[in-house]
């Protein structure tokens, strides 16, 4: 088959939904309820500094974007602004990334499924999501977009549902069993904002970081969007507004009806509230929701990793048989390599202890967060070096170099916090073993080219 190019198909709508998806994370649905345990009322500030330095570092990507049509990523800017071998550490971390954020999310989705059907296996329900998702994404690039489009806007539609209800709730006076009454007095009168001090309130940070995961999708669609220089522009644009309408008015809401000491930290708090509405079949339909979180999850990261395998072939850091694609644009070896390896990896999970896999979740958190460092120092690369790309660009970063700077160390006081819990400080320790690992494996293919 002839080789052909990546083809701009994404409409103005999938862009939106994919950044709206990429910025809803299944952490909202599923760690909400330890996010609160530990912060309180206090986890909404904790979503709002969050949402703040990722909009400055999502800006900054935009801008890096729109400033060559020739990226297909942000690997290549990391290629084009701190050479060959960041390009390969950066492409080969974020497929990592994805690899581990997979297993998470196809193993969810198959225990999702057994919330139904609890005689099927959950490896058969795990086989079976990888082979619709891989099935899927190799039809056409319009196809990925539409089923993300689907997905999202089931995420958008539970969310706005639970605050219209929780709304309905506060505003009536609603009191539940146990005579707690609703309210927004509910924010403060449970121990104050910060019940369980600075150490929860920070402690908070790591649970609430890994619900953004995702959020720099945008980032891999961008060869791939029709129009990119109106269409980018919107999607990160509102990234702002989103969160706090999806983060943090929906926690709101929710602390507002139960007070934060009365929420499981086992639980989805979004269950919770649909019970307290009388809604019978709230554990139905909020299982559906996370269902499909997980499963947009999943179909988000077969698709980054196939094109970001795609981009390693294309630049010599992966074999260049990777880097081909069919007449309809889709890099359809990229795309089966990485659908293999997220279909073994769902599998390995089931052999594998509890404890390991939490470190490889963890570490998957702690590699985003180097993504999105390497995103920023690129950008700071970026305004010193291509000085009058940034004085004709249509979306300029309006926080700017002394932007990014903050926000890389907003990053590095998270990895400080990580220290502080015994799960996420060895999966720190550990962490350094991908890097030594793949400095390796570029170093020996450079010595034998």
């Amino acid at each position: 088959m002839d080789n052909h190019e990546l083809q701009r198909s994404m409409s103005n709508r999938h862009i939106q939904l994919i950044a709206i998806g990429g910025a809803i994370g299944t952490g909202l649905f599923l760690g909400a309820g330890k996010s609160i345990s530990l912060a309180g009322p206090s986890i909404l500030l904790v979503y709002i500094i969050i949402g703040f330095f990722l909009f400055i570092m999502m800006r900054a990507l935009g801008e890096l974007l729109l400033s060559n049509s020739e990226y297909n990523s942000f690997t290549d800017i990391a290629e084009h602004y701190l050479g060959h071998l960041f390009g390969f550490l950066t492409g080969w971390t974020y497929w990592f990334c994805w690899v581990a954020t997979g297993i998470a999310d196809i193993t969810a989705v198959a225990k999702y499924i057994q919330f139904w059907y609890p005689d099927v296996p959950s490896y058969v329900s795990a086989i079976g999501t990888v082979l619709i998702l891989l099935g899927l994404n190799l039809l056409t690039v319009k196809l990925f977009g539409e089923i993300e489009f689907w997905f999202a806007l089931i995420k958008i539609i539970a969310i706005i549902l639970l605050i219209v209800i929780g709304l309905w709730l506060i505003f009536t006076g609603f009191k539940s069993s146990t005579g707690i009454q609703s309210g927004f007095h509910n924010l403060y009168s449970h121990g104050g904002v910060f019940p369980n001090g600075a150490m929860g309130f920070l402690l908070a940070f790591q649970m609430a970081v890994f619900s953004f995961v995702g959020i720099e999708l945008i980032g891999v669609t961008a060869r791939e969007t029709k129009d990119p220089e109106q269409n980018l522009p919107k999607a990160v644009n509102s990234i702002g507004i989103r969160i706090l309408i999806f983060y943090v008015l929906s926690l709101l809401i929710i602390m507002s009806i139960t007070p934060w000491n009365k929420i499981s930290a086992s639980e989805s708090p979004f269950v919770n509230l649909f019970v307290l509405a009388g809604i019978p079949a709230a554990a139905g339909i909020v299982n559906f929701v996370v269902l499909t979180s997980a499963a947009s999850a999943a179909n988000s990261g077969l698709f980054s990793n196939s094109r970001m395998v795609y981009g390693l072939g294309q630049t010599g850091h992966a074999p260049r048989q990777l880097s081909k694609t069919n007449k309809r644009g889709v890099p359809y070896p990229a795309l089966i390599f990485s659908g293999v390896v997220l279909f073994f990896a769902a599998i390995l999970n089931y052999f594998i202890p509890d404890d390991v896999f939490t470190l490889v979740t963890t570490l998957a958190t702690i590699f985003f967060i180097f993504i999105w460092s390497i995103i920023l120092i690129c950008y700071i690369k970026y305004r010193k070096e291509d000085a009058h790309l940034h004085k004709k660009s249509k979306l300029k970063n309006p926080f700017g170099v002394i932007g990014s700077y903050l926000a890389l160390v907003f990053f590095a006081f998270v990895l400080v916090i990580l220290f502080f819990a015994e799960d996420t400080r060895s999966a720190l320790i550990y962490s350094p073993i991908w890097i030594i690992l793949l400095l390796c494996i570029y170093y020996i293919n450079k010595n034998r080219k």
